[in-house]
């Protein structure tokens, strides 16, 4: 197969303004003002909850959401910080600082743009339904535990990593609860749930912002009135940083080496939960608009925009369903969308810096509050309980690692119970039939194919393989053999719906062909289709059995069986 860079890389940008008009770019302009408004509450609350900043939040909306749109492969992904990385970046810079992040952010660049690169767009996909509902369930979790300072406006210095101390902290402080902080986030989770019913158009989130901002700042007068806002916290720049390299803080004897293998795990998990969220979101986008992104061109402009963004004094990206979706409820059809969302977002940086330093941090706790509540996806729960116990066992202990331990942790064991419990059901869903003296073509049809029914000599037995014939069930021969109190002549085994042999599987029906044969037994297998029939020969199975006793079909395979019978009894 040659490897052509279009076939991997071709951004839907090029495609779609082939035929571009000026009603797609009134359209796309409309979507692209409301997208930007409303991705400016959540790129502030996600920097912030981060622990960098608002302005590290919303330039990394712009530069990250840029990249995406005119590098992608959907025309309506909308690319930007997301909740899901909150805690993962949190984590990061309270081990390793900015620096380490911004290594760390870049380093799962380079590893989304190889993900393109060797086309593994599609592997992303099989990570298990029950893992992604877990993590990010436990993410959710996690995010509303982190909100729980600003909402009571709790004077805590330090608040601790690990969930348990870090309610247990709570508690301890619960008599410091500022109530005018908490009446400010009551009432901004109030409007944002309120707005909807009154208009679908207008993000709640935003209504919230300007409404409570508004009012803070009149209270603010009042000495009696204690807010805490942006401003009081962070410095905000008047416009985008300039590009700069990140600082590294390296401890006696460290070496960059040293710190690269530290922070490969956490660069690691932000590449596949990026790989994951933007697939995801691109998927259901195609839902919607009846399109089909690349997958891997998606992966390359998500590396890109997590190579750049951290250039700039930004946090890792992916594409964000639900900005997403506003785009395409709004008209959005083209990456042209996204890039004025980036402008409206360069704007309220350029010009509205100032006054994002007046919101109450207590409100940007009630908006976080809600994107938790969305985020945790407790109807899939439900379902998953109402369905699959299993399944649910794998989407509680993911969701349970996530937020006792960490993002690493829970992928991999959620991955590992999925597989291993995958394996499990596989297995059982494999059995292995023993025909004593007749096999009837009609019981095992739907329909009645009115054949003759197929008569088993004396001395000869015939097992059937009913599935893949791996390391799961290469056991079950054992067990099978040992109910079977005579001893054939003959050992017919009819794989004709075998799919594939793994080396585990060849490696047991190597075995028991060797003990047939010490044992007189003639083994002849019956119905291999040409995918294991090429695992065998490169195997250089007919060695073992003779070419002639690997047969077609189950009448090809009796009458070898017979012609055996009849040769060993002329012999003697």
């Amino acid at each position: 197969m040659k490897f052509s860079i279009n076939s991997v890389f071709a951004p839907k940008i090029v495609s779609t303004l082939k035929n571009y008009t000026a009603s797609n770019l009134r359209s796309d302009v409309l979507a692209g003002v409301i997208v930007g408004i409303v991705a400016i509450p959540l790129a502030i609350a996600f920097g912030i909850a981060s622990g960098v900043g608002p302005a590290e939040g919303l330039i990394t909306a712009i530069i990250a959401g840029f990249i995406v749109s005119l590098f992608g492969g959907s025309r309506v992904q909308i690319g930007g910080p997301t909740g899901a990385f909150i805690i993962i970046v949190y984590g990061i810079i309270q081990q390793h600082g900015i620096g380490g992040l911004m290594i760390a952010t870049m380093m799962a660049g380079i590893m989304l743009t190889l993900m393109g690169f060797f086309r593994l767009g599609n592997v992303i996909k099989f990570v298990p339904y029950p893992v992604i509902v877990g993590f990010t369930a436990g993410i959710a979790i996690t995010i509303f535990s982190t909100q729980m300072k600003d909402l009571f406006g709790l004077e805590i210095n330090q608040i601790p990593a690990n969930f348990i101390n870090k309610w247990r902290c709570y508690a301890e402080n619960i008599s410091g609860i500022n109530w005018w902080a908490l009446g400010v986030g009551a009432a901004s989770l109030g409007i944002i749930i309120l707005t909807p019913k009154i208009s679908k158009k207008i993000p709640g989130s935003l209504v919230a912002i300007l409404v409570i901002t508004a009012v803070a700042w009149a209270l603010k007068e009042s000495a009696a009135v204690r807010l805490t806002t942006i401003g009081d916290l962070y410095q905000l720049p008047e416009g985008i940083p300039v590009p700069k390299l990140p600082a590294l803080n390296l401890s006696e004897g460290q070496t960059f080496i040293d710190l690269i293998v530290q922070l490969f795990p956490s660069a690691f998990t932000i590449a596949m939960l990026g790989a994951i969220e933007s697939l995801l979101s691109a998927m259901v986008a195609d839902g919607v608009i009846g399109d089909k992104h690349n997958s891997n061109t998606e992966l390359i402009a998500q590396g890109i925009a997590n190579m750049a963004a951290p250039i700039f004094g930004g946090i890792p990206a992916t594409g964000a369903i639900a900005r997403t979706m506003t785009n395409i409820n709004n008209g959005g059809r083209s990456p042209v969308a996204g890039i004025v969302h980036t402008v409206v977002l360069l704007l309220v940086l350029l010009f509205l810096g100032k006054l994002v330093g007046y919101i109450p941090m207590a409100c940007l706790a009630g908006v976080l509050i809600v994107v938790a509540y969305n985020m945790s996806g407790w109807r899939s729960v439900v379902a998953l309980w109402r369905n699959q116990k299993t399944d649910f066992a794998v989407m509680l202990v993911t969701m349970i690692l996530t937020v006792v331990f960490d993002l690493t942790v829970a992928i991999e064991i959620g991955l590992l119970m999925a597989i291993v419990l995958f394996l499990k059901r596989t297995s059982e869903s494999v059995y292995i039939r023993h025909f004593h003296n007749e096999i009837n073509p009609n019981e095992e049809l739907d329909i009645a194919l009115h054949e003759e029914t197929l008569h088993i000599a004396e001395g000869i037995e015939v097992y059937e393989i009913d599935g893949p014939y791996f390391f799961g069930i290469a056991n079950k021969f054992d067990e099978i053999m040992k109910t079977v109190s005579k001893t054939p002549k003959v050992r017919i085994i009819r794989m004709r719906r075998v799919p594939f042999i793994d080396s585990t599987g060849l490696h047991n029906l190597e075995n028991l062909c060797k003990q047939s044969q010490r044992e007189g037994i003639k083994v002849v297998l019956s119905g291999v289709n040409d995918h294991v029939k090429t695992t065998l020969r490169n195997a250089h199975f007919e060695t073992l059995i003779g070419e002639d006793n690997i047969c077609s079909n189950i009448n090809i395979a009796l009458a070898r069986a017979e012609a055996h019978i009849q040769e060993t009894a002329a012999k003697q």
